[in-house]
C-alpha cells in the first residue's frame, strides 16, 4: 500500500509518495533527510528549495526529473530544482537500492547562504547530474550509516554534516556559476580566511592540529581567528575539529576495513585508549561496538519522522 507524507517547509508543501515505507526519515531545523529504497520515492514538485540526492548502495537506478531520465550511480550527485518533480526507477533486476534525499529548509538554507542558491537564468544548478567529490561521498555515506544507527546519532552531529554537505555544494558546484563576491554575499561563511581554515581542517582531521599554527597559516592572530571562527561556524576551532574527527572515524569504522588502532593513529591519538575515550564521549558507545552495529544495522522500524535521541 502506498503512503503519502506531507510536510510544510518555509510556507510550501512537499509531497512525498512511497510505494512502501522509507527506511528512515529525520526532521529538524535543517529540513528533512530521507533514507529510502528505490523505486519507492517520488516528489510531486512542490518543493520550495532544491533537493539533493545520492545513491548509498545497491544497483544503479534512473531518476525522472521534470520528465527527463537521469542516471544515478555512486559516482553522481543529483540536484532537483525547486518546484521540479522527481521520482526513482530501479533498473531491471535491481533490488534494495538505497537513496539518500535531502530537502533543506528554505529558512535554514538562506540563514547560512542568503544568495548562494539564487537562480541564474531560471536555474540554481548548471546540470541536474554532476560527478560527486570524495568529500561529499564520505558525507553521504556517513549520513546513511548514522541514519541506520540512529540510536547513537545526535542532532548536533547530523546538522553539522548537512551543513558541511551544503558548504561543499556551494564551493564545488555553485562557485562555477557565480562570482565569489556574489556567491558569499551576506553569508556567515563569507570570510575567505575562515573558509581556508575549514579546508585545511577537512584535509587532515587530526587531534594534533595546532590551532595557533592554523591561525597563522590563514593570516590571522590567535584571538582574531578564534573570534571569526566562532562567528562563522557557531563553534570553536577545537569543537569543529572534534566533529570532523568523529565523522572520519565513523566513515572508516563502518567500512569494516579499518582497524581501530589504525583509525586512532590516523586521527592523531597517542594511544588507542585515548581514541576510545574520545569516541565514547562523542558518540555514546565505544568504537568497537559502533563498528559491530554499523555492520548489522537495525531493520526498518516505521515511517514516523524521527528526531535522533539527545
Amino acid at each position: 500500500m502506498g503512503v503519502n507524507c506531507r510536510w510544510r517547509c518555509g510556507g510550501g508543501d512537499v509531497i512525498l509518495e512511497f510505494v512502501s515505507r522509507p527506511l528512515r526519515i529525520f526532521e529538524g531545523r535543517f529540513g528533512r533527510l530521507i533514507l529510502a529504497e528505490a523505486p519507492d520515492l517520488s516528489g510531486a514538485g512542490d518543493n520550495t528549495a532544491p533537493v539533493i540526492l545520492f545513491k548509498h548502495q545497491g544497483a544503479d537506478c534512473t531518476l525522472r526529473i521534470g520528465g527527463a531520465a537521469v542516471p544515478l550511480t555512486r559516482d553522481d550527485i543529483i540536484f532537483v530544482e525547486p518546484l521540479e518533480s522527481h521520482a526513482s526507477e530501479a533498473l531491471p533486476g535491481a533490488n534494495g537500492t538505497r537513496l539518500i534525499e535531502f530537502h533543506p529548509s528554505p529558512d535554514w538554507l538562506s540563514e547560512a547562504f542568503p544568495e548562494s542558491f539564487l537562480p541564474i537564468g531560471g536555474r540554481i544548478f548548471a546540470h541536474p547530474r554532476e560527478t560527486i567529490t570524495p568529500r561529499m561521498r564520505q558525507l553521504a555515506d556517513t549520513l546513511a550509516i548514522e541514519a541506520l544507527n540512529d540510536q547513537f546519532l545526535s542532532p548536533e552531529r547530523q546538522e553539522f554534516m548537512l551543513q558541511e554537505l551544503m558548504l561543499a555544494v556551494v564551493e564545488h558546484y555553485l562557485a562555477r556559476r557565480r562570482a565569489s563576491a556574489a556567491l558569499w554575499r551576506g553569508s556567515r561563511f563569507a570570510d575567505t580566511r575562515i573558509r581556508k581554515a575549514l579546508g585545511l581542517l577537512r584535509a587532515r582531521p587530526n587531534k594534533d592540529v595546532n590551532i595557533d599554527d592554523l591561525a597563522s597559516q590563514v593570516g590571522l592572530s590567535r584571538s582574531r581567528f578564534y573570534d571569526l571562527f566562532q562567528v562563522c561556524t557557531g563553534r570553536s576551532p577545537r569543537a569543529y575539529l572534534d566533529l570532523l574527527c568523529v565523522e572520519t572515524a565513523i566513515a572508516k569504522l563502518s567500512s569494516g576495513r579499518a582497524r581501530i588502532a589504525d583509525v586512532s593513529a590516523e586521527l592523531g591519538f597517542s594511544a588507542q585508549s585515548n581514541f576510545t575515550r574520545f569516541f565514547l564521549n562523542q558518540v555514546g558507545i565505544p568504537p568497537s561496538e559502533y563498528r559491530r552495529s554499523a555492520a548489522r544495522p537495525e531493520s526498518d522500524d516505521g515511517l514516523q519522522p524521527t528526531e535522533p535521541p539527545r
